[in-house]
Parts: structure tokens; C-alpha cells; sequence
């Protein structure tokens, strides 16, 4: 008896983009979703859940269309090369957008460390830790996109980034006593970058202006305020000037009630005097 095949994993991102090409194509042909449908003995709901990236285009169907609408195989190219493993859930696609062009950025963590200051081994055991499990593949492809994100860093200008990280998360030794070393030694490095700065909120504190939990402030290229925030089943951009003023403020508390820069690299090197 042969072994049970897996179907082939959903990419969301892909299909979404591959659908809108079909809407596109479908217009332009001068057809309706319905008189499409009956064209490639579909019905209206199919050709709609593939034009919005809930039902994935077929190869055979791809074909069909490519030659109906007359674009030069475009959307059996696309089928055939859909990647099988989306880099970023749907939700947090637009965040790394404007990430990558931010020209400031200000992150209060209290659950685990900033994407842009994590280790290859430390992402890797923070994806393996999810619950329902990622597999393998995932996995690696969710961590090869993380630490490409890191680019930024490194540009000739990067944007100014300031973290407060509260004192539990610099703490939880993910991944083992190895990973968690040379994660420490990882943040002590990305603190000598130009124009990002570290800052750590100990424990001991009786204020805490971050107990609503962890949230993102970010400045685009053309001085747009916005602020993001992450939860466990997706997210939630922040436009609003006011909405924004509010987050700003509770950022600019967080910065007063932790430690300085300086005091927090110190604090960082006496952990790893520790390890």
C-alpha cells in the first residue's frame, strides 16, 4: 500500500497575489466572474475564492485561462512556481514593508527579543517553540526570512532604532545555555551599531508603563507616524494621531523608567561575565 501523500501546504500570500492577477486578466478580457465560470465550466463562488486567495488556480484550470484571457502563460508560470511556504503570515506582510523603509523605529518587547537582534539559533528555537508546532521546513524558511530582515542594520543609513526590552525576556535562556550565551554576546554587539540603542527594564520597578503589552512605534520616509501592534492571533496598525500620541507617550515612559543605554550594556556585560 502506498504511503499517504501530504497535500501541498497553502501559501497565502501567493495565492492572494496569483488571484488578484486573474481578476486583473478577467477584466481586462471583458468578462464577469459568472460568464468567466461558464466559459471553463466553473461556477461563480470558484472563480471568486480564487480571484481572493481562499482557493488555490490549478494547473489544468491555469492553462485554460492562459489561453482564454491570452497572457502568454503568465499564470501557469505562477502556479508553477509557487512557493509552498509563506515568509510572513498575511497579517504581518505590511509591517515588514514599512519596516524595511522606516527611518526610525521604537520597540517595547516583554515576550521574547526583537526580530532584528536575534541570533539564526535563537529564531530558530523561538519558531520551534510555537504552538501548533511548525514543521521543519517552515521552520528554516520562517528564520532565513527573519535574519534577512536584519539588513537594515547595516545600511550605509540605517534608521534609528531604540528597544526596551523588559528584564524576563534578556533572562529566559531559549534554546539552552549555548544559544543563550551567544545570544547575549549577539546584543552586546548589535549595541554598537550607529544609531540603535538597547535599554533594559528590570523587574524591580514598582511603575510599569507597558503592562497593556508589547507594541511597535515606526516613522516612514515621509514622516507618517504609525504604531503596530502584535498579538497571538494577529495584529493591528495603529494610524490614527491620536491613537499614535497615546502610544508615544507610554513609549517615552517606558524609556524614562528603564535603564540608561549605558547602564543596560552594563548590565548586559555582567550577565555575560556570568556564562
Amino acid at each position: 500500500m502506498n504511503p499517504r501523500k501530504h497535500p501541498r501546504k497553502k501559501n497565502a500570500s501567493a495565492m492572494k497575489m496569483l488571484g488578484a492577477q486573474v481578476a486583473t486578466f478577467r477584466r481586462a478580457a471583458g468578462y464577469t466572474q459568472r460568464s468567466l465560470g461558464e466559459r471553463v465550466v466553473a461556477d461563480e463562488e470558484t472563480i471568486a475564492s480564487i480571484e481572493q486567495g481562499r482557493r488555490p488556480l490549478k494547473a489544468d484550470l491555469a492553462e485554460t485561462l492562459d489561453e482564454l484571457l491570452d497572457t502568454k502563460g503568465a499564470l501557469s508560470v505562477g502556479v508553477a512556481n509557487m512557493p509552498e511556504i509563506d515568509q510572513f503570515p498575511l497579517w504581518a506582510e505590511q509591517y515588514v514593508d514599512h519596516e524595511r523603509e522606516a527611518i526610525a523605529l521604537s520597540l517595547y518587547a516583554n515576550q521574547v527579543l526583537p526580530g532584528l537582534l536575534q541570533t539564526e539559533a535563537y529564531a530558530r528555537e523561538v519558531f520551534r517553540s510555537r504552538i501548533p508546532a511548525f514543521d521543519e521546513d517552515e521552520v528554516e524558511t520562517k528564520t532565513a526570512a527573519r535574519i534577512e530582515r536584519q539588513e537594515i542594520l547595516h545600511r550605509k543609513v540605517p534608521p534609528t532604532i531604540n528597544y526596551v526590552i523588559w528584564e524576563p525576556v534578556f533572562r529566559l535562556p531559549i534554546g539552552g545555555r549555548e544559544v543563550y550565551a551567544d545570544q547575549l554576546r549577539h546584543l552586546r554587539t548589535c549595541a554598537e551599531l550607529p544609531g540603535l540603542s538597547i535599554q533594559f527594564l528590570l523587574l524591580h520597578r514598582s511603575t510599569h508603563a507597558g503592562l497593556d503589552g508589547p507594541f511597535i512605534l515606526l516613522e516612514t520616509p515621509d514622516h507618517q507616524h504609525l504604531a503596530y501592534n502584535e498579538t497571538q492571533r494577529g495584529s493591528q496598525w495603529v494610524s490614527d494621531p491620536d491613537e499614535v500620541s497615546i502610544l508615544a507617550r507610554k513609549y517615552a515612559m517606558l524609556r524614562s523608567q528603564a535603564l540608561t543605554p549605558e547602564d543596560s550594556m552594563g548590565l548586559l556585560d555582567e550577565l555575560l561575565g556570568e556564562q
